[in-house]
């Protein structure tokens, strides 16, 4: 059943979360950990929940998704090490060893910033019902162009940066904003790999390009 193996899966993922974080901590005493870990697993059981009612098709080609790309599924690797480790592990020993001190209202500002990410995830995954999680063109797929996708082009990818540009100052660590920065990078050479795709094989998806002119930063790139 699709509604058990998504939550399932997602259950696992906080599991994982959570030793990543609290073991190189070495103490259940890292707060900015727990706040972290109940916005991120509360907007992601948020908008499974809200999809899998509204939308449960969506969720499946998302679940059921591999990325056929040789490019992308080294990019979808390093991009996923980087994550766990740089951004899970590296902040968890920075609580041990002390090496980071964040102001309260910085990481407050962060927790508020990965929020907004969430929530222009959720946007893009309302206007777009073909929203893949992987590079692809699928049968009947249109240009969408509203909402979001009328602002940047890839409105998912802006989401996903702010959580995770933001996720390292959550945690209380100015050290994983290095391997943050080395994400975004794979996530904009994914991003122009993609746009090679869809220019290729989605019609239309090059008059939008004319008319929507940035990739993931109003007035900016």
């Amino acid at each position: 059943m699709l509604k058990t193996k998504v939550y399932f899966s997602t259950l696992l993922l906080l599991i994982v979360f959570f030793t990543f974080l609290f073991l190189p901590a070495g103490s259940l005493h890292f707060w900015e950990a727990w706040i972290y870990l109940v916005i991120f697993f509360g907007s992601t059981f948020f908008i499974t929940g809200y999809f899998l009612k509204r939308d449960p098709e969506l969720i499946e080609r998302r679940s059921n998704a591999k990325e056929k790309e040789k490019e992308q599924k080294i990019f979808q690797s390093i991009s996923g090490v980087t994550f766990f480790v740089g951004l899970l592990v590296l902040p968890g020993l920075d609580e041990r060893f002390g090496w980071s001190n964040i102001p309260l209202f910085i990481v407050l500002i962060a927790d508020v910033a990965i929020l907004l990410g969430f929530w222009i995830v959720f946007l893009v995954f309302k206007e777009n019902t073909y929203t893949s999680a992987i590079i692809e063109v699928s049968e009947n797929q249109k240009v969408i162009s509203t909402g979001p996708y009328a602002v940047v082009r890839h409105p998912m990818y802006t989401g996903a940066i702010f959580i995770i540009l933001f996720t390292p100052l959550a945690l209380g660590s100015i050290w994983a904003l290095i391997p943050s920065f080395l994400i975004i990078i794979f996530i904009v050479l994914r991003l122009l790999n993609e746009e090679r795709i869809l220019l290729k094989e989605l019609k239309g998806y090059e008059e939008y390009c004319k008319k929507t002119r940035y990739h993931l930063i109003p007035l900016i790139w």
